[in-house]
């Protein structure tokens, strides 16, 4: 409770309050439908029946639509008032809540639901959660070309009655196909008795129903309407997409993004089964543990230049850091700039050239500062005077070839890994595999074994065999 803002106190307060019904639904008409949804799973079980009770079933649903776990309400619910209120969402609102029910209830509630409702449902269901179509809403406005304006606004005001996407009016011909858009204001302002040509807007953007989202997001970005029309095999109208629903697209592609960048499918719900999760993340650990053996492999080849220069293993993390670092931002970089789908092959290019350009600058910057300061450190401790003395030199030399060493490595280390970072994204784009695959785990792992061979090789070639 102490989280809240003021204004959901107060309607905390009011929805537990023991005023009679009808003032409290007068009371609550002022607020809106997110705030009753963000204080409805903190309202004791009194207080959600009596909301119920006192609230339309058009309140309910719009409520009900901001709710994360509706379906835990609406199965508590009378069926019959649960499919009414079902009834009264958005279509793909009540399609996402109808999922998330068990089968035998909802198969009950649809059986309750008015056809239309349901044919609405059915159409949205139709399309897989990858495809435009599974996003739209069929809230919207359809007039006919050939009206006037006048019967245009009286179909409108009809239209209105049960769609409360107005803004924007939606035109088909007389064939069914959609031939444009009208602005709410521009038809209020028309003359009464002039033909609708005059202000249908013939260029107004569009999506298909069968099309990618992520295509839609990329073409729709750039546009600031409030709602894009959906269309069919046949160019006719089957619903639109709102801005709402770009935004919650965009959310969901976010979120599976930032999932596969942790090296899991998609992103994961805390009340997902435990079975489902191990699924999910246990390919990828696979691959990430066959990679982790290569490290290891790695690092027992160089055995004998650990057993002759022990100190070096104690500066191993900082290089397989910073290489990893620099990794993960050109991967950050590259999946950002690869969600442009006009990135062409000169382009993609340029990336590639820049990203290595910046970490070789950075690397040579980071490189020469540990080579100066890890140097005066290992001379001023006395760390490497065993090390002089087994190898014949003295300790101010032992100290600034270890240091040389570690330098060089970041050097290459962050160079290598700014290509990869780039490069193996590029790959899994060409080859049709989402670059968001090649995940943070992946990278890091890749770049731990290009450090290790980078880092125990020169040490192996600049220190052991230079002063043998």
């Amino acid at each position: 409770m102490e989280e809240l803002s003021d204004v959901l106190k107060t309607l905390y307060e009011l929805a537990e309050s023991s005023q009679d019904d009808g003032a409290l639904a007068e009371k609550l008409s002022d607020y809106h439908e997110a705030d009753i949804a963000s204080i409805y799973p903190l309202l004791s079980d009194t207080a959600r029946r009596r909301l119920s009770r006192i609230l339309s079933d058009e309140q309910l649903s719009d409520v009900f639509s901001y709710l994360e776990n509706a379906e835990d309400y609406i199965e508590s619910m009378d069926k019959e008032r649960a499919a009414d209120i079902i009834e009264s969402m958005d279509a793909d609102d009540a399609v996402d809540l109808l999922d998330g029910l068990a089968e035998d209830t909802r198969s009950e509630i649809i059986s309750l639901m008015d056809g239309e409702a349901v044919e609405d449902i059915q159409l949205i269901s139709s399309y897989n959660e990858a495809q435009v179509g599974s996003k739209m809403t069929t809230n919207f406005i359809l007039i006919k070309s050939e009206m006037s304006v006048k019967q245009a606004m009286r179909a409108m005001v009809e239209q209105a009655a049960d769609n409360d996407n107005v803004s924007t009016i939606y035109v088909e011909n007389a064939q069914g196909a959609y031939c444009g858009a009208i602005i709410l204001r521009d038809l209020i302002v028309a003359r009464q008795g002039s033909a609708l040509d005059d202000i249908i807007i013939t260029s107004y953007p569009s999506v298909r129903a069968d099309g990618e989202i992520e295509e839609c997001i990329e073409r729709l970005k750039d546009y600031g309407e409030d709602s894009i029309p959906v269309l069919g095999a046949n160019n006719e109208v089957l619903g639109v997409i709102t801005s709402t629903d770009l935004i919650e697209a965009v959310d969901d592609r976010l979120g599976d993004d930032y999932a596969k960048l942790a090296g899991l499918t998609a992103e994961e719900d805390i009340k997902e089964p435990l079975h489902r999760s191990i699924a999910k993340r246990i390919p990828w650990l696979l691959v990430l543990f066959v990679l982790g053996l290569g490290v290891s492999s790695v690092v027992s080849g160089f055995e004998h230049v650990i057993a002759s220069l022990p100190l070096i293993v104690s500066f191993q993390s900082l290089v397989l850091d910073m290489a990893g670092n620099v990794g993960t931002q050109s991967l950050a970089v590259t999946i950002r700039v690869l969600s442009d789908e006009q990135l062409t092959a000169k382009r993609t290019a340029k990336l590639i050239f820049k990203e290595v350009r910046v970490g070789a600058i950075n690397g040579l910057i980071l490189g020469t500062l540990s080579c100066v300061l890890v140097g005066l450190f290992l001379f001023l401790t006395g760390q490497t005077a065993e090390m002089a003395l087994n190898l014949g030199i003295s300790a101010v030399q032992a100290s600034f070839l270890t240091s040389g060493c570690i330098g060089i490595s970041l050097l290459a280390a962050m160079l290598l890994s700014s290509f990869f970072g780039t490069v193996i994204p590029v790959i899994f784009k060409k080859i049709k595999i989402d670059p968001a695959v090649a995940s943070g785990p992946l990278i890091t792992t890749i770049n731990d074994l290009i450090a290790v061979a980078s880092y125990y090789g020169l040490a192996w070639l600049l220190i052991l065999n230079f002063t043998i």
